[in-house]
């Protein structure tokens, strides 16, 4: 299982190779950068460039990309709107579309391969009209990402529309057969449970995200700090046709030093090992 590290650990920094460096000291074959303009500014010619050098005469490879969440940069606590592909509003729609591909054009510099994408918001309900949008910008946002040679990856998230069932009836009724599953182990286990979730999208799941909770809210921990049972999810995705990514998507809200965090970082992979 490929060991990637998500630079959502490094949120509220600029990212540059320092980091990834760190990333690669820690055990991590692969990176996962998280596309919020504070931290990767996908807009900035020049911090793209200098990312993809890097990453072209390294040894980490540029597994994926997380879809930004806001066109700004904080976080929409500023009040911009988040990038919400489902949103009733057309011309909502079209801005998150014309934001993720804003993102997506940085693998001209960047050597990603797969691009992590939420379908809507918390707040977002399941209907017919909820499935037509999901396919109108999957099929959008596909066409765009082939000749990029990047594959979009859709994420279970705490919604209606993202139960492993619903994303599975979205890919199958949309013929949508080249993108994947990125299944978040943590959202999981407040919803349906891990296990359920493993069972249910199978060799779709082509990244997982891992990091733990309580089973109550989003708390990204790392592994073994939460209630999730680690040893069973690592078994049931071993046990697939082909074993996913794993990508250690942690809080970049605890606060960790520097020093401890290669540590952490070797620990979780090796729940996996």
């Amino acid at each position: 299982m490929l060991r990637v590290i998500s630079t959502h650990l490094f949120l509220n920094h600029r990212l540059h190779p320092g980091l990834l460096e760190l990333a690669g000291r820690s055990g991590a074959q692969a990176v996962e950068i998280f596309a919020a303009r504070q931290h990767f500014d996908y807009t900035n010619r020049e911090h793209v460039v200098e990312l993809g050098e890097w990453f072209r005469s390294g040894t980490l490879e540029a597994f994926s990309m997380h879809a930004p969440l806001f066109p700004d940069r904080e976080m929409g606590r500023a009040g911009a709107p988040a990038v919400n592909i489902l949103h009733p509003e057309k011309a909502r729609r079209i801005d998150a579309m014309d934001e993720i591909k804003r993102a997506l054009e940085a693998a001209e510099h960047v050597p990603f391969r797969n691009l992590v994408v939420h379908l809507g918001e918390r707040t977002d309900t399941w209907s017919q009209r909820t499935i037509e949008y999901a396919h109108t910008a999957l099929e959008h946002l596909g066409a765009f990402a082939r000749p990029l040679g990047v594959r979009l990856l859709v994420e279970n998230l705490l919604s209606e529309p993202t139960t492993p069932e619903h994303l599975l009836l979205i890919l199958e009724l949309g013929h949508l057969h080249n993108i994947g599953v990125c299944l978040d182990l943590g959202h999981a286990h407040i919803t349906v449970g891990v296990a359920h979730a493993i069972a249910t999208l199978g060799n779709r799941i082509v990244s997982v995200h891992v990091h733990d909770n309580h089973g109550v809210k989003d708390e990204h921990l790392w592994p073994g700090d939460g209630s999730i049972d680690w040893p069973a999810a690592a078994a049931a995705l071993k046990a697939l046709a082909a074993p996913p990514a794993t990508v250690l998507e942690i809080n970049y809200t605890l606060h960790d030093t520097t020093a401890s965090i290669p540590g952490r970082i070797e620990q979780a992979f090796a729940r996996f090992a």
